[in-house]
């Protein structure tokens, strides 16, 4: 059986970003095409529009979102927490569906960020910690890698 890998669906051209926009990567777009990674948009599975306003975590990172000690705002000010819980859990629960046993997501992203998020401060500075999805999944024993860094220790690719 293959092993199968969670990804950022903005990773393989899906336009769920934020601002709708993709940040498409020819390597894990092959991973698709080969049958070998499922795309994830946590933020749309919990319920958010794109395109949406950005978002950021406020008073930690995604360890601190699911244990309740900080939360996720949007630039207006709203209170999305609620909608990044809920699509970090149907990310996990896709993941577990499908088998995979590692996750390759969107560096600083409040859902995806695997090493560094944004602030909380919207003003670009990011601060190291995991995105809520990132920091759920690591929870349940599935390996999480940045789309930065993800082929660096080497070729993993199932």
């Amino acid at each position: 059986m293959k092993r199968m890998i969670l990804v950022s669906a903005c990773l393989v051209g899906c336009r769920c970003r934020y601002d709708q926009g993709t940040k498409e990567q020819a390597e894990i777009v092959d991973l698709i095409r080969r049958g070998q990674a499922v795309p994830v948009c946590p933020e749309q599975l919990g319920g958010l529009p794109t395109p949406r306003l950005p978002a950021e975590i406020v008073g930690g990172d995604g360890d601190d979102v699911l244990d309740g000690r900080a939360r996720v705002v949007n630039r207006a000010g709203e209170d999305v927490t609620a909608q990044f819980l809920a699509g970090a859990r149907e990310a996990l629960r896709l993941a577990q569906a499908v088998g995979a046993t590692e996750a390759v997501l969107k560096e600083r992203s409040p859902s995806c960020g695997t090493e560094a998020i944004y602030d909380g401060t919207f003003s670009g500075s990011t601060t190291p910690g995991a995105g809520v999805t990132a920091a759920l999944l690591r929870r349940h024993g599935i390996a999480v890698r940045s789309d930065e860094n993800w082929q660096a220790t080497g070729d993993r690719r199932p």
